[in-house]
């Protein structure tokens, strides 16, 4: 059983930029996105850093964007979060969530219990109660939010509950059997963590952690803690911008560099530094740093740094870094 003194190690999952916002995270992961004056992950790192229990925080990618990490984490204020680099370089070399996480299991030398979140995440629970809830349970925990609509609930892991106690997992199923999904945030007690190694080589998927979970609750008993605080996987435009509206509140936030003339700027943007609006109109949308919009309006829209716009009005687009349009140059 847990303690409540018991102290947990965190891992923060951020391997990849996999994700169909790729016009805008080839240059960063999306995981380093802006919400107002953080980004995604600072938020978990944040979180993390203020959490007693939690003594190790592991960021867990691999050798082609260690850099970008490294970085991040060397001008951050963050003292608890470090790199650990899986040993692989090339896509067709990729472990796989569930690879990745036994070899950084194995590569630290974790046998306590272990905190898993997906760093692409934006959920607003604290991590303190999710913790405390595992506290409370003798076995796995997973955190699982309803998603209200069986079409969405496909792109994700699908949680069939008795009580809170996990019954069966289905991941991405064509037809699923609830709105349930799980949301890529995991407590493992240390006991458990020795079961990856006869999972993986059994042969089971070494990539979804949700065929994971499903091999796992036959063996132990494992339990959901259900929320119904917001949640977001940043993974695509809509899911983006809907992210950023709940940050914002309806509100917008203009950097100060950025020059605004003769323009409107409605609720649920976020202007950034050394962008310049004139003549335009602007709303539920984000602006990257130096782009320019000249006579131009957008809705829904994400338009990355360097891009210039002029004489044009967009609805639900991504635009690409330096991009122009009309392309003059």
């Amino acid at each position: 059983m847990n303690g409540a003194t018991t102290t947990t190690t965190a891992v923060v999952l951020a391997g990849g930029y996999a994700t169909r916002l790729w016009l805008i995270t080839r240059h960063r992961p999306k995981m380093f996105l802006p919400l107002g004056e953080t980004t995604v992950l600072d938020r978990i790192y944040a979180e993390l850093e203020g959490l007693d229990r939690i003594d190790e925080v592991y960021v867990s990618t691999n050798e082609r964007f260690a850099p970008d990490f490294a970085a991040h984490l060397a001008d951050g204020p963050y003292d608890k979060p470090r790199l650990s680099v899986e040993e692989t370089t090339r896509e067709d070399e990729k472990l796989g969530v569930v690879g990745a996480l036994a070899q950084l299991i194995d590569r630290e030398g974790i046998d306590g219990d272990l905190l898993v979140i997906a760093g692409d995440n934006l959920f607003d629970f604290a991590l303190e109660e999710f913790l405390d809830y595992f506290d409370r349970r003798d076995g796995p925990v997973i955190a699982a939010h309803d998603v209200g609509s069986r079409d969405r609930a496909t792109s994700y892991g699908v949680v069939d509950l008795d009580g809170e106690r996990v019954v069966d997992f289905q991941e991405k199923p064509d037809e699923p059997e609830s709105t349930l999904v799980s949301i890529g945030c995991y407590a493992f007690p240390g006991e458990t963590l020795s079961l990856f190694s006869p999972y993986l080589e059994a042969g089971n998927d070494p990539d979804e952690p949700g065929w994971f979970v499903q091999w796992l609750r036959e063996r132990e008993p494992t339990y959901a803690y259900v929320f119904d605080d917001a949640w977001f996987d940043i993974g695509t435009r809509e899911s983006y911008l809907d992210a950023v509206s709940w940050y914002l509140d309806g509100d917008s936030q203009v950097a100060g560099s950025a020059t605004v003339r003769e323009s409107t700027v409605g609720d649920d943007v976020h202007v950034m530094a050394d962008a310049t609006l004139v003549h335009a109109d602007v709303e539920r949308s984000v602006i990257f740093p130096d782009a320019d919009l000249e006579s131009t309006s957008v809705r829904d829209t994400i338009v990355d740094e360097g891009a210039r716009i002029s004489g044009f009005d967009l609805e639900r687009a991504l635009i690409g870094a330096h991009t122009r349009i009309p392309d003059d140059r």
